[in-house]
C-alpha cells in the first residue's frame, strides 16, 4: 500500500497505531478463553496423517527464512530487521515443537541439545543483531506533509555514528 492510499484513509499515523494496538490487543483477549477450551478438550495424544510432510514443510520454510535473512543482509537492506526476528521465531517454535513432541521418548535428549546448542542461540542473536540495528534507525520519525513517516532523521548525525548504506534514509 502507497502512503498516498494511507492517507486516503483519512486517519493520521497515531490513530492508526492506536487500531492495530487495539486490534491486537483484542485477538490477545480472544485467544485466552480458546487456549483454555483447547487444553480441556484436545487428546493428549493423537495419530497424524502427513507428519512427514508437515516436518519437511516446517523445515524448507526455516530454510527460506535464513536464506532471506542472510540475503537481506547481504545487500544491507533494512528488511532485514523484520526477517530476522521472522527466522528466530520460527527458530524458537521449531525448538518448542521438537521438544514437547519428543517429550517422554529418548529423542528428548537430541531435540533439547539440537535446541540448546543451536536454535535458541542462533535466535538469540539474530534478535539481539536486529535489536542492534534498530538502534540505528532514527526515533522518532520525522513527518512529511501528508502526516505519515517520512523514515528521514529528525537531527544531523552526530559525529562518529555511521549507518551501513542500507540503513541510510537520505539516499
Amino acid at each position: 500500500m502507497t502512503k498516498e492510499h494511507a492517507n486516503r484513509r483519512g486517519l493520521p499515523p497515531d490513530r492508526r497505531r492506536k487500531h492495530t494496538a487495539e486490534l491486537l490487543a483484542a485477538c490477545a483477549a480472544c485467544l485466552i478463553p480458546w487456549t483454555v477450551m483447547l487444553g480441556l478438550t484436545l487428546p493428549s495424544s493423537r495419530h497424524v496423517h502427513q507428519w512427514r510432510l508437515t516436518w519437511v514443510g516446517f523445515d524448507v520454510l526455516l530454510i527460506i527464512a535464513l536464506a532471506s535473512t542472510a540475503f537481506l543482509a547481504w545487500r544491507r537492506s533494512r528488511s532485514v530487521i523484520l526477517y530476522a526476528h521472522a527466522t528466530a521465531v520460527l527458530l524458537i517454535c521449531d525448538t518448542w515443537f521438537d521438544i514437547s513432541l519428543d517429550a517422554g521418548t529418548e529423542d528428548v535428549w537430541m531435540a533439547g541439545g539440537l535446541a540448546l546448542l543451536t536454535e535458541l542461540p542462533l535466535a538469540a542473536f539474530l534478535i539481539h543483531r536486529a535489536h542492534s540495528l534498530i538502534a540505528l534507525l532514527p526515533w522518532p520519525p520525522a513527518h512529511n506533509a501528508a502526516g505519515d513517516t517520512a523514515g528521514t532523521r529528525t537531527e544531523p548525525v552526530p559525529d562518529g555514528e555511521t549507518f551501513p548504506p542500507g540503513l541510510r534514509t537520505g539516499g
